[in-house]
């Protein structure tokens, strides 16, 4: 299975490629723009030279096109168009979406929220992505890019993920859990990413209160069930 990050490029996206490669997964880091993706895998395979990466860079179209599971990292300002761009490439796949509507897109606060038409930005990537047959899961929202940068150590947080098709989300959580410490929580349908987004700017919040870059989320008393 290969696993493309669009957008992967940035801290969040380039922290999960990097995680999951480590675990084995084959990824591809996907950019606007091919030579950038390409220059950012070979950085991180010198920086990270005691692993074997099995890691590659493309642009976000030719990413999306062979990636069989494909997962979204990028501002909320960039989420439409990237979308957009891919569409054609997302045809019944899974495409795990970790954009959160914070005010930053419009120049505000990082601990303040933005109200979507859609209800939130998974869902608002279902909303284009209609008629694909492609399952979107809202993943990896109050996963602190910090905790993913910080290998070799374990993230001692957990993966709450949302999406309308089960084994979808069994497949999403299969990937998400081979990155030691996180546990993955599946809470429901879709429309849950309203609340699971809205999680991360709360995190944002007490990370700035607190000066730390670790906050996260721990779920107590779940049973892990799959």
């Amino acid at each position: 299975m290969i696993v493309s990050v669009i957008g992967g490029t940035g801290p969040q996206g380039l922290g999960i490629a990097e995680r999951l490669s480590i675990a084995g997964v084959e990824v591809i880091v996907g950019s606007r723009k091919e030579e950038k993706a390409l220059d950012v895998v070979a950085k991180a395979k010198e920086d990270l030279a005691g692993y074997n990466l099995n890691m590659t860079g493309m642009a976000n179209e030719d990413a999306a096109k062979v990636g069989d599971v494909l997962i979204l990292t990028v501002p909320l300002a960039a989420q439409k168009p990237t979308v957009e761009g891919i569409k054609e490439f997302c045809t019944d796949k899974i495409v795990m979406d970790a954009t959160v509507p914070l005010e930053t897109a419009i120049g505000g606060k990082p601990f303040r929220f933005v109200d979507l038409m859609e209800g939130s930005a998974a869902e608002r990537t279902a909303k284009i992505l209609e008629g694909t047959g492609a399952k979107v899961i809202c993943a990896f929202c109050n996963i602190s890019n910090s905790h993913l940068a910080n290998i070799p150590e374990e993230i001692d947080c957990d993966c709450l993920i949302a999406g309308d098709d089960k084994e979808a989300k069994e497949i999403a959580a299969e990937i998400i859990d081979k990155i030691p410490g996180i546990k993955t929580i599946d809470t429901g349908i879709l429309e849950k990413a309203r609340i699971i987004e809205k999680i991360t700017p709360l995190l944002i919040g007490l990370n700035i209160k607190y000066k730390s870059h670790y906050g996260g989320l721990r779920i107590t008393g779940i049973p892990k069930i799959r």
